[in-house]
């Protein structure tokens, strides 16, 4: 059984229909990748997969347990945890203070500490700045920070909307070596990303969304090659 089913669902902004019967899966350790265009329907997928936004008609499946059943605030400790657009960082709080809020639920102090200290190993910059406050550092610094405190929930599945988003091109790269690494230690991702090509290269699937709809599925390495995502998605004519 898949960790996460999206089965037919159809959401709505008031009378917007922003998914028309979108459907996926992600198996436990994958990779998966949903690209598409501005306005396509991957945060409201993303949303809705969180309980933040409720289907009208189908279903989310996360582990065997609908989504829409339970409040959206309990699926943090339920196992999923999201990197939001725009990186969403506690401004005013400092790194560290950043960190034990994505630890909220937990009451393991020590293992707490030694996942700080794990996120600094990972991204040395932080460690650098643990005393800094969040809003005064910069994006590709604010999106490290965004990356580790949704792992410090200890989440099973992990969602990323838009993680190269207003970043330079070397710390596009930082960030993607560090969804390669995290997903090497066995967690589960499905990454919403506009840089298809960046995304396809660590993918083992991907979907490509148009107007609420999937129109194509298939292995990475696959979409890569296909003419229509090539010219669409990856610059090439």
């Amino acid at each position: 059984m898949p960790l996460l089913e999206v089965n037919n669902v159809h959401a709505y902004y008031g009378n917007i229909h922003a998914l028309k019967g979108v459907s996926l899966t992600v198996e436990k350790g994958e990779i998966v990748t949903l690209i598409g265009g501005n306005g396509a329907g991957k945060t409201t997928t993303l949303r809705t997969i969180t309980g933040l936004m409720k289907p009208r008609d189908g279903q989310v499946i996360f582990d065997g347990d609908e989504v829409a059943k339970h409040p959206a605030h309990e699926w943090v400790s339920r196992g999923i945890a999201m990197v939001p657009e725009g990186r969403g960082v506690f401004a005013k709080l400092t790194v560290e203070e950043n960190l034990e809020m994505g630890a909220y639920h937990r009451s393991d102090k020590s293992g707490i500490k030694a996942d700080i200290e794990k996120s600094y190993k990972m991204f040395p910059r932080l460690g650098e700045r643990r005393t800094q406050l969040a809003g005064t550092m910069s994006g590709g610094e604010q999106q490290m920070l965004a990356v580790t405190r949704a792992l410090m929930s200890k989440p099973r599945l992990l969602l990323m909307d838009e993680p190269s988003m207003g970043l330079a091109p070397v710390l596009v790269d930082v960030i993607f070596e560090a969804i390669e690494t995290i997903n090497q230690e066995g967690m589960t991702i499905l990454l919403v990303e506009q840089n298809a090509h960046m995304a396809l290269q660590v993918a083992n699937r991907g979907y490509v969304l148009q107007t609420g709809q999937i129109v194509l599925t298939d292995k990475a390495a696959v979409l890569q090659k296909d003419p229509t995502v090539q010219k669409a998605y990856l610059g090439i004519e």
